[in-house]
């Protein structure tokens, strides 16, 4: 799936993790408790200040089998969508 930055930003989320306060690998642990709560075919949202979590957000993704749609920037912090396969 190929995700433009228009499309990201009119994504509606189904849940949205607030993780900006924690430093790696805080905002991947709150991505793995948040997929667990949305249904398949469902968008989480991960905000987050680590730069790092735009490196290891897609690799988990794509190591558990979900599907890394991409980021948006905001004020000071990354927007980050994950859609949930199984």
């Amino acid at each position: 799936m190929s995700v433009t930055t228009s499309d990201l930003s009119t994504l509606q989320a189904a849940k949205v993790v607030d993780a900006r306060g924690s430093a790696c690998p805080g905002p991947l642990l709150e991505a793995k408790k948040g997929i667990g709560a949305i249904k398949v075919g469902e968008i989480l949202e991960i905000w987050s200040g680590d730069a790092k979590t735009k490196e290891q957000l897609p690799k988990w993704a794509a190591k558990v089998g979900h599907e890394y749609l991409g980021h948006l920037v905001a004020a000071g912090y990354d927007r980050l969508f994950v859609k949930r396969v199984r």
